[in-house]
């Protein structure tokens, strides 16, 4: 049967007892893998006392060895078995008896969890040849998602061997109502699936009693056909439990769906994609709970996950939660629905090192990933992220990095990057608009946001307007070709590099313009002056020594998403733009043409005064105007 090498290894047997039988103690317990996965451990004792007809193996080594032998989608898994001293101890996936959770299933639960074990019986009837002989609920154990798994395989037998003799040896052990009153007097009927016809017609029975007829159809009829045929005193007259599946009870359209898919392996192509072609169309007349709580198991199993027409008709509405806001009804699931139901089937899934079920997942990756918690995405989703950028399969690596790209945002880089960064880019933006910025939205400026930052520059550079007829331009075309210049400067540096001049120049309008050469302002509304530019005193050079206290980066291999190694840089990012502001120094000369019939007279002196308030060039224009007024009176 096994030995204490078959024991996995990191097991974690809780204290707390799932329940305690004649044969064996239930204990659920933790297997500490990576994936840190629950299982059941049955543990006989010799302090268990069971009749010694049974005989030897005992009954719980018996169960293994049938649970290892027998297996079926709709039996008991078996995981390992060993001795470790006096006691014997089986595995199996987590389950619940059915008794502790048949008060909380409704009757489609019932429905499909019957349809289960009538599967399992067929299979041990009609591939097996053998019978189960102690139908009943405690033989019956249910998975944390919901499924029925036949169990109890310690009073199996093979038909040939199923005597009087046999039956009466473990008539103890088994459930007394599932057994036929007539069992004794009469001889083992030729059909030896009869016995477990009977019992199944009990459970049935027994567990659909107090369900409303109207809540599934065709379960007035299925209780009356399990009363008169499955429960017949005589074996011949009952049916095979291969044409009980056929009944209405098990045959309406949500079994038919949840039959399909419990069977998709022995579907051929042509059938499968007339099922998945239409199935969401199908799936939309039922409650979507109701779907995600039953079929989702199914719906996100390995063999619809790697089916083509599936991937094309089917995944994309089922791994996008459906966002009630944007009025669309095309996905199947609401995002509460998705958390509840299939976010932890995912959670479960990234766990799996399969290749074509990880890149199933993260081509749908951005459709669903907002419905992970966020210590979801920390603890159990990015760790196996970050495991596939290290695969050698490119395809998985380029779409591991997408996914993760999809979680910076939510995460943040730090987290997602880890190891240590630095400032090796630096915001080239003028002040103005940085500051526009932070009281905005720091990582995106819109269009609006934008012409709202050029109309306040335009109140803030109050330059006097030019009188129509001359010229034609007004103050916006001048504001807009200062803010062309101050905001884009696209091609600053090629200046630099073709004129020869380390200045930048910075040109104004044509009709109105304001230079400064020599410490001498002039201000000139006439015409003949087009090109008159701010000259060497305008802005300065970037100091070279500025550039030094950034970060060199070697080589661009340093920039691994894990491991970066970075050049010691300024903490505080260096403004390129800090010396390049306009300086304009006191008046000492005005030279004014014609000063009787001038534009420029003391109304506009005045709205020159108010650039200082504006603070448009950020220098102290304080005495300008006094001195202008002086001149102008002598």
């Amino acid at each position: 049967m096994g030995n204490e090498k078959s024991a996995p290894s990191g097991l974690e047997i809780d204290e707390k007892s799932v329940e305690i039988t004649d044969f064996w103690i239930h204990y659920t317990a933790h297997i500490n893998d990576y994936n840190a996965e629950k299982v059941s451990v049955f543990i006989s004792e010799p302090s268990l006392h069971y009749n010694a007809n049974f005989g030897n193996p005992s009954p719980l080594e018996k169960a293994a060895k049938n649970l290892m032998l027998y297996r079926h989608p709709c039996i008991l898994k078996y995981i390992s078995s060993w001795f470790k001293g006096s006691k014997f101890f089986l595995t199996t996936e987590q389950v619940r008896p059915l008794i502790q959770s048949i008060e909380t299933q409704n009757t489609l639960q019932i429905c499909m969890g019957l349809y289960s074990i009538l599967r399992a019986l067929v299979f041990l009837h009609e591939k097996a040849f053998i019978s189960h002989n102690n139908i009943c609920g405690s033989s019956i154990y249910v998975t944390p998602e919901g499924c029925w798994k036949l169990g109890g395989l310690e009073c199996i037998c093979k038909s040939k061997e199923l005597t009087s003799s046999y039956l009466k040896k473990i008539r103890s052990y088994r459930y007394e109502r599932a057994v036929s009153p007539n069992e004794d007097i009469t001889a083992v009927p030729t059909n030896f699936t009869a016995i477990d016809a009977y019992a199944f017609g009990v459970l049935a029975e027994d567990i659909l009693k107090l369900k409303d007829s109207e809540d599934i159809p065709g379960l007035l009829e299925f209780k009356q056909f399990c009363k008169e045929n499955l429960q017949n005193s005589d074996p011949e007259l009952r049916s095979k439990l291969s044409n009980v599946l056929l009944h209405p009870f098990f045959t309406h359209d949500f079994m038919k769906i949840y039959a399909f898919l419990e069977e998709l392996p022995l579907q051929n192509n042509q059938e499968k994609e007339m099922f998945f072609g239409t199935l969401i169309t199908q799936l939309r007349t039922f409650p979507e709970n109701i779907v995600a709580e039953q079929l989702g198991r199914l719906l996100l199993s390995r063999i619809v996950l790697l089916d083509s027409t599936a991937q094309e008709k089917l995944l994309p509405f089922i791994l996008k939660p459906r966002d009630r806001k944007d009025g669309t009804d095309n996905n199947l699931f609401t995002i509460s629905t998705f958390k509840v139901h299939l976010v932890p089937k995912l959670l479960q899934m990234f766990c799996i090192r399969d290749l074509s079920i990880r890149l199933v997942l993260l081509s749908h990756f951005n459709s669903f990933v907002h419905a992970f918690q966020v210590d979801e995405l920390k603890s159990q989703v990015l760790p196996e992220l970050l495991v596939g950028i290290k695969d050698t399969n490119d395809q998985l690596v380029s779409a591991t990095l997408k996914a993760l790209a999809y979680i910076v945002p939510i995460l943040g880089a730090a987290t997602v990057i880890g190891g240590k960064r630095g400032k090796l880019f630096t915001d080239g933006r003028p002040n103005k608009l940085k500051e526009k910025v932070k009281d905005k939205d720091k990582s995106n400026i819109d269009t609006n946001e934008f012409t709202n930052s050029i109309n306040t520059i335009e109140k803030t550079v109050n330059l006097p307007e030019r009188p129509s007829p001359d010229g034609g331009e007004d103050k916006k075309e001048i504001v807009s070709s200062i803010i062309e210049e101050e905001y884009t400067w696209s091609d600053w540096d090629v200046q630099e590099s073709t004129a020869g001049d380390t200045h930048p120049r910075i040109s104004l309008s044509s009709s109105e313009t304001i230079c400064q050469s020599n410490d001498v302002l002039i201000l000139n509304s006439t015409p003949e002056i087009e090109d008159t530019v701010l000259n060497t005193n305008v802005t300065k050079t970037i100091d070279s020594k500025a550039i030094k206290k950034l970060g060199i980066l070697s080589d661009i291999s340093e920039l691994d998403i894990k491991n970066s190694k970075l050049s010691n840089c300024s903490k505080d990012e260096y403004d390129y733009f800090t010396d390049m502001e306009p300086i304009i120094k006191k008046t000492q000369f005005l030279h004014v043409q014609q000063p009787s019939k001038s534009v420029f007279d003391m109304k506009a002196l005045n709205e020159v005064e108010t650039m200082e308030e504006n603070n448009g060039w950020d220098e102290d224009l304080s005495d300008w105007g006094t001195e202008v007024g002086e001149e102008i009176k002598s």
